[in-house]
């Protein structure tokens, strides 16, 4: 409880701070254990651009729904690989390695030394890929919004669509959730934040993944084509 407080505090002084959101934040991950994958395909390069959804009218700009950052820098995402070094009983350092089941995304460009660096997450439900994005930094926020609209380690959720050497990333839409909330589709524990006039989902990852079961596949409900925040990522 005092951690949920502390977060929605913080959340509501950076809140105000912006004006644009798109993506709806958790403070739980959108996933469970069981259905998280490693998919080895979205390991290496990218270079990223926005990707319009099929209603957009072109007013928005790339600078209304992304920072600088998040569509000028190269995307290097690898799967995390953990070490460390114990002693054997003689007193010699042995080194040993750990494969992850998770990735680290990293943003850099050459016109700016401050790296904005995620720690993803791939699962699948039923037959789509979707990936639960963490900040592992938490600077230069002003620069890219994915960072802005997960600051405080909140978790923001993708579908992906990988074709060859392109990979498409659509996040769940704070629009769209909150209409799902408003017409009682979907019933997901929430904090309204009113001073910012915007929510943050606080359900369990169980009660997440059953959402994302229930409503991700059906258009109706969630139009991944039509959500705002888009990226389009194309291998180097």
């Amino acid at each position: 409880m005092k951690r949920t407080i502390f977060l929605i505090t913080g959340l509501m002084l950076l809140f105000n701070g912006c004006d644009s959101y798109y993506m709806i934040c958790s403070l739980n991950p959108f996933y469970i254990e069981k259905n998280i994958i490693l998919e080895t395909k979205i390991e290496g390069s990218w270079i990223a651009s926005t990707a319009q959804s099929k209603k957009d009218s072109g007013s928005s700009s790339n600078s209304d729904i992304w920072g600088i950052a998040d569509t000028t820098s190269t995307w290097t995402i690898k799967q995390v690989i953990s070490k460390w070094v114990v002693k054997s009983k003689k007193g010699e350092d042995s080194t040993t390695f750990k494969p992850e089941n998770y990735y680290n995304a990293s943003l850099s460009r050459i016109s700016d030394s401050t790296n904005y660096e995620f720690k993803v997450v791939l699962f699948r439900v039923k037959n789509s890929l979707f990936a639960d994005f963490v900040p592992n930094a938490k600077e230069g926020l002003m620069k890219s919004k994915l960072a802005v609209n997960s600051y405080f380690e909140v978790h923001t959720l993708a579908r992906i669509i990988l074709k060859n050497s392109l990979m498409e990333l659509s996040w769940l839409g704070a629009d769209c959730m909150k209409e799902m909330i408003e017409k009682k589709r979907v019933r997901v524990n929430y904090q309204w934040v009113k001073e910012a006039d915007r929510f943050i989902l606080t359900a369990s990852p169980k009660e997440l993944t059953e959402m994302i079961v229930k409503y991700a596949d059906q258009s109706r409900f969630i139009d991944w084509e039509n959500q705002v925040a888009k990226l389009a990522l194309k291998r180097l």
